[in-house]
């Protein structure tokens, strides 16, 4: 099986839904945001605040590079704008958009502080980034509207979707 990787924006569920799909197939789960944690033993927010947004960007893509070999695997809502991080996770396995609405993603996020790119958070904001990046979001074969469905459902629909089932 090829590694599936979940993209989108923060907020979208791709570390929660990534848990439970992990479960569910018996296979790794791999949280990107959480290895550039562990190797730079800093948040992401103090990442981003002490070295930038292009180190945070470099470490990211090492770090899917290494770690997208099998499992699942959760990008940063950043990670798919990166054009040889793209080519290389939809040439090596596949990617799946978890699409949500700037709404619900408000809803979800706007009571944390450590989405470096999201502070001072917005439903106007949220849109802004995601028009952004909806022209590579939308380059996933595989696209999953998340709005008001239950985590096992979305999951239920990725291994359909993926031909799991």
């Amino acid at each position: 099986m090829k590694p599936i990787v979940l993209t989108g924006m923060s907020g979208c569920g791709k570390s929660t839904i990534g848990k439970f799909l992990s479960q569910r197939l018996a296979v790794e789960f791999i949280d990107i945001d959480e290895e550039i944690e562990k190797k730079e033993s800093k948040s992401v927010s103090e990442i981003f605040d002490l070295f930038g947004e292009k180190y945070f960007r470099d470490i990211e893509k090492n770090i899917i590079f290494e770690k997208s070999k099998n499992g699942i695997i959760s990008l940063g809502g950043g990670a798919f704008e990166d054009s040889e991080t793209r080519e290389f996770l939809l040439k090596n396995s596949l990617v799946i958009y978890l699409e949500t609405s700037p709404e619900i993603i408000f809803k979800r996020l706007k009571n944390t502080s450590n989405r470096p790119l999201l502070k001072n958070i917005s439903i106007k904001k949220i849109d802004l980034i995601i028009k952004k990046r909806e022209k590579n979001y939308k380059l996933a074969p595989i696209k999953i509207l998340t709005d008001n469905k239950k985590i096992e459902s979305v999951v239920e629909e990725i291994i359909k979707c993926a031909g799991l089932k």
